[in-house]
C-alpha cells in the first residue's frame, strides 16, 4: 500500500494482508471532527484499491472506540449551512462507501463507540466489544435527528419498539446487550479486542476472495434496499435540526459559552 493521506486522523497499519485502521484523536476520545469525518468518507476507497488487502479491522486510538460529533464542529456548522450540507453530504458517502465496500471490516469496539462512531462500528461485517464497552446514539438527546445515526439501520437488527427506545433516550448499550440484540458478534476481554479482530480479519483474508466479497454484496443489499431512501429522509431532517433553538442551547452548554 503506498502512503496514508489520512494521517494523523486515521492511522492504517498492515499485518500481512490485514489493515488496521484507527481513529486517532486519543485525547478526545475520537470525537469525529471534520478530517476524522473526511477521512471515514474516503478511506474505504483507499484500501479497495490496496491489490495485497484482503480483509480491514477498525478501531479507535486509546481509552474509546469514538465518542461521537465534536461540538466544536456542530457550532460552526450551525453557523455555516454550506459547511452542513458538505458534512451531511460526507455523512451519506461514509454510509454509502463502508456498506458497499467489497472486503470483509471487523469493529474492534475497545471503549465506547457513541453517535456516528456507533454507526460506524456496528456497519461493520463483524462486531467485536471489549467488555467494559458500550454504544449508544444520543442524538436526540442532543437536538438533533439521527440521521447519520440508528434510525436508517438498527431496525433491521432489532424490533422497532426497542429501536425506538434506544434512539429517544440515547441509552447505553453495555457489551452483553449489543450482541443480545444483535449489534455485535461477541464480547472480548477488556485489552483482548483488537487482538482478536485482527485474528478474525486473518480468518476472513484467507478465505476464497471472490467467494467472500459477493456474498458480503449480496447480505448487504438487503441494508442498502431498505436503508438508502430512510437516509436520505433522515440526513435531510437532521440538517434542519441544527438549527433549532434546542440543539443551539445543548451546544452552547456543552462549551460553556
Amino acid at each position: 500500500m503506498t502512503g496514508n493521506p489520512f494521517a494523523p486522523s486515521l492511522l492504517i497499519d498492515e499485518v500481512g494482508a490485514v489493515r488496521i485502521v484507527t481513529i486517532n484523536r486519543p485525547d478526545a476520545l475520537n470525537a469525529v471532527d471534520p478530517d476524522i469525518h473526511r477521512g471515514l468518507a474516503n478511506v474505504w476507497r483507499h484500501l479497495a484499491a490496496d491489490e495485497e488487502a484482503r480483509a480491514v479491522v477498525l478501531t479507535g486510538a486509546g481509552r474509546a472506540f469514538s465518542a461521537g460529533g465534536d461540538m466544536e464542529m456542530f457550532k460552526r456548522i450551525q453557523q455555516d449551512p454550506v459547511e452542513r450540507a458538505k458534512l451531511l453530504d460526507e455523512a451519506r458517502q461514509v454510509f454509502n462507501e463502508l456498506v458497499d465496500f467489497p472486503l470483509p471490516v471487523v469493529a474492534a469496539i475497545n471503549g465506547p463507540a457513541v453517535g456516528l462512531g456507533c454507526t460506524m462500528a456496528v456497519l461493520c461485517d463483524l462486531v467485536y466489544i471489549a467488555e467494559s464497552a458500550y454504544l449508544a446514539d444520543p442524538h436526540v438527546g442532543v437536538g438533533l435527528t439521527a440521521g447519520d445515526g440508528g434510525a436508517p439501520f438498527w431496525p433491521l437488527t432489532m424490533s422497532i419498539v426497542k429501536a425506538k427506545e434506544l434512539l429517544f433516550f440515547g441509552t447505553r448499550i453495555g457489551a452483553g446487550e449489543a450482541v443480545e440484540l444483535g449489534l455485535a458478534n461477541g464480547v472480548v476481554g477488556d485489552g483482548e479486542v483488537l487482538q482478536h479482530a485482527t485474528a478474525i480479519a486473518e480468518k476472513l483474508a484467507a478465505l476464497p476472495s471472490q467467494a467472500l466479497q459477493s456474498t458480503k454484496r449480496a447480505v448487504n443489499l438487503h441494508i442498502r434496499r431498505s436503508a438508502t431512501a430512510i437516509l436520505d429522509y433522515a440526513l435531510a431532517a437532521e440538517h434542519q435540526s441544527f438549527d433549532t433553538p434546542e440543539h443551539k442551547a445543548i451546544v452552547e452548554r456543552f462549551l460553556g459559552s
